[in-house]
């Protein structure tokens, strides 16, 4: 493997002293695990945020081996992460994608959602103005590994929106967070009672 693309930073797990396993969506190659060399030190923490934008560059001598990344940073969510509310949502966006895509397969339109979706929890002026974007991109990425899924109608209140994030938890948790060992929906949990308060 030898690559170099843009993609977004959905996990970094500590590996040893000072390395890091990050994982990563690009639109080409779909998620793609690599091993940053240093990724705990001062220059690469900041990097290595959960939806950040990188440029990878990653290189393994042959396909079974896990592959080492040089990391460039494009766009930081760091400015976000002291604001909880926004926090939370892009600490969902991005654990749902770690935990839930199968490696080295492309879903392009899963990265370009999760690219959007990320720069409207960033920018938007509420809750309101990006809870139905994370609402469809749940639903895609149900509908992309074969569970159905469908796109809410537009609504213009938070409370409707609400519900509707509500049921769509249930199918999350069943067909796509069944057998996973880490309880990621604590993330989504913690995003539903932080919207909840909203009301």
């Amino acid at each position: 493997m030898n690559l170099r693309a843009p993609a977004i930073l959905v996990a970094a797990r500590s590996h040893g002293e000072t390395a890091v396993v990050a994982r990563m969506l690009t639109e080409e190659y779909g998620l793609v695990a690599a091993y940053v060399a240093g990724g705990r030190g001062r220059n690469l923490r900041p990097v290595l945020i959960p939806g950040n934008r990188v440029e990878a560059e990653l290189r393994a001598k042959s396909d079974s081996q896990l592959p080492f990344a040089r990391l460039e940073l494009v766009e930081s969510r760091g400015p976000w992460l002291g604001e909880p509310l926004a926090a939370a949502a892009i600490s969902w966006a991005t654990a749902l994608t770690a935990a839930t895509l199968p490696e080295r397969n492309a879903y392009p339109s899963l990265y370009s959602a999760l690219g959007g979706l990320l720069d409207a929890v960033c920018n938007a002026g509420s809750a309101r103005e990006w809870l139905r974007g994370m609402i469809a991109y749940e639903a895609l990425m149900l509908r992309e590994l074969g569970y159905g899924g469908a796109v809410p109608a537009a609504e213009a209140e938070l409370a409707p929106l609400l519900e509707i994030f509500g049921r769509q938890g249930a199918l999350i948790e069943r067909y796509l967070l069944a057998d996973r060992k880490a309880d990621v929906m604590a993330a989504r949990n913690r995003l539903r009672e932080r919207l909840g308060r909203m009301v």
